[in-house]
């Protein structure tokens, strides 16, 4: 055997999952939407359920995720995800549905469907990206735009007397009977990575289980909207947007 199939052989870091599509992803480079992508396809390769596996994309940044992950998909309209998958899991409920929104599409537009879903206790899984931002129509002010911060609709930072205080939705769907695990994470270092692949996971292993609705809040950033570059950008969430919205599991089942 050639030296160099042996690295290959033994040294094999790396590998995309084939539940990735090759289509090039529509993100800006350095958000964290493409490696949530990435993390969530992986746990269900890892987990055999690819045949028993169906998302539901919104409208938002990710209004394409079908393009990029290569399982059954189907698109709701703006904020109705929870809803839709409401819907296939009461039809189906021996698969593994799960909805993947921004803040924009959850917490805005989709409040009333969240809530009442997580009260429900739908068995779904609810993968929640959160940059604080409306990032495909402008940088705009979101639901879960903190205070002080600038977008394009509060350009001096937004102002909780006159624009009401940002929304942690996480913390308040931990309070509803329905859910049985909450919790908040991140994909902006390696490490993170690892705890938000590992929050996923056990979303889907309690969806299996029937335990009631799972909720993963994904803290990312959005350079675009917030006009930084990459690495500035998640200094700046560091720094801005964990003290806010502190990372953690929120709810865990009994």
């Amino acid at each position: 055997m050639k030296f160099e199939d042996i690295i290959k052989k033994e040294n094999l870091i790396y590998k995309k999952t084939p539940l990735m599509t090759d289509n090039t992803l529509s993100y800006c480079p350095g958000c964290g939407h493409g490696t949530a992508h990435r993390i969530t396809m992986e746990i269900v390769e890892e987990m055999g359920i690819v045949q028993d596996t169906i998302g539901i994309a919104p409208v938002g940044c990710s209004v394409l995720a079908y393009e990029f992950m290569n399982v059954d998909m189907t698109q709701a309209a703006h904020g109705r995800a929870p809803a839709v998958a409401t819907g296939i899991k009461r039809c189906w409920p021996d698969k593994f549905v799960f909805t993947y929104q921004g803040d924009g599409d959850l917490a805005a537009i989709g409040t009333a469907e969240t809530i009442h879903a997580c009260n429900r206790g739908e068995n779904i899984t609810i993968i929640f990206i959160n940059n604080g931002i409306y990032g495909m129509t402008g940088g705009q002010m979101a639901p879960t735009t903190i205070e002080g911060m600038r977008s394009s609709t509060s350009p001096y930072g937004r102002d909780a007397a006159l624009m009401g205080h940002p929304l942690k939705m996480t913390e308040l769907v931990a309070q509803l009977p329905g859910t049985c695990f909450v919790t908040r994470q991140a994909v902006h270092t390696p490490s993170a990575v690892r705890k938000a692949k590992k929050a996923i996971r056990k979303a889907f292993e309690l969806q299996k289980e029937k335990k009631g609705t799972t909720f993963v809040e994904i803290v990312s950033n959005c350079n675009s909207g917030w006009k930084m570059t990459p690495v500035q950008a998640n200094k700046w969430m560091v720094d801005n947007m964990f003290p806010f919205f502190p990372l953690g599991d929120i709810k865990v089942p009994e």
